[in-house]
């Protein structure tokens, strides 16, 4: 996101993610504002994001990557970082709570890390048991359930206070929403192409919530990179060269990377 009207309710509450005239996200937009560096009279000039030549940003829509954190590494924190951290915030997820993420992606590994850093008990939801061994090895999840083992998921039903879903697959809700306790609630900020089935009463009888989120603002994502900062919290990436990008979006969409390519501008 590199800017926003700036005048409506949401831009002045620090929510320029959810402008009411739409914000000018960093690729794929267009600064169509009168006061933006590239605005001009055929709505503005296009924003490719990291293929970029130059970004020209106002000062309020920059930020401030903590010294003690690898630049290449704290990247992908400004998407898959701030999507996942804002909700838990806006949310309230505390220490107290049992945290539930589920899938193991670029979202859902820092998610993990997030969770553990706020002192909750993290478990991941997963396909099966491939990733088991990296989420509790390396991401030091306290717990693992294979969503496909009707076993694993009864023992668990009705026991967890917050899920966050970072699936972009269609999936079965019901199953999820049966993990959680009464007022338990659960977020997406993944993005199946299709719509999913809700049952009302999947919700009514133990007060449960579900909800869905976006990027966050800009004051909220620099709180998060504090909160990175102080944490020596990083997402798991690959650093490319310019001329793998091909072969990096070939396996991207083979969901061959753990978790995020990263491409080295000095190198295009």
């Amino acid at each position: 996101m590199v800017e926003s009207c700036r005048s409506c309710k949401n831009c002045k509450f620090r929510n320029e993610q959810y402008c009411q005239s739409g914000a000018v996200f960093t690729y794929n937009g267009s600064y169509k504002y009168p006061h933006c560096s590239e605005y001009n009279s055929d709505g503005g000039n296009i924003t490719y994001g990291g293929y970029s030549k130059h970004i020209v940003v106002h000062k309020d829509f920059t930020v401030i990557i903590p010294k003690n954190i690898d630049l290449a590494a704290a990247t992908p924190l400004l998407c898959a970082g701030i999507t996942v951290y804002s909700p838990m915030i806006k949310f309230g997820l505390n220490p107290s709570m049992k945290f539930g993420v589920v899938g193991i992606g670029g979202l859902g590994h820092m998610a993990v890390k997030f969770g553990k850093a706020f002192g909750c008990h993290t478990t991941v939801f997963s396909r099966g048991t491939g990733k088991k061994d990296s989420v509790m090895n390396d991401l030091k999840a306290d717990a693992f359930i294979d969503s496909t083992n009707a076993d694993e998921m009864k023992a668990q039903a009705g026991t967890f206070d917050y899920i966050l879903c970072t699936v972009s697959a269609n999936y079965d809700m019901a199953s999820y929403l049966n993990m959680l306790d009464t007022d338990g609630k659960f977020i997406i900020v993944g993005a199946p192409a299709k719509p999913m089935d809700l049952a009302a009463f999947a919700l009514i009888p133990n007060r449960k919530t579900v909800a869905g989120s976006l990027i966050g603002g800009i004051h909220e994502t620099q709180l998060m990179l504090d909160f990175c900062g102080r944490h020596n919290i990083v997402c798991d990436i690959e650093l490319i060269k310019a001329d793998q990008i091909n072969a990096a979006y070939e396996r991207t969409i083979n969901s061959d990377v753990k978790y995020r390519f990263v491409i080295d501008t000095a190198t295009i």
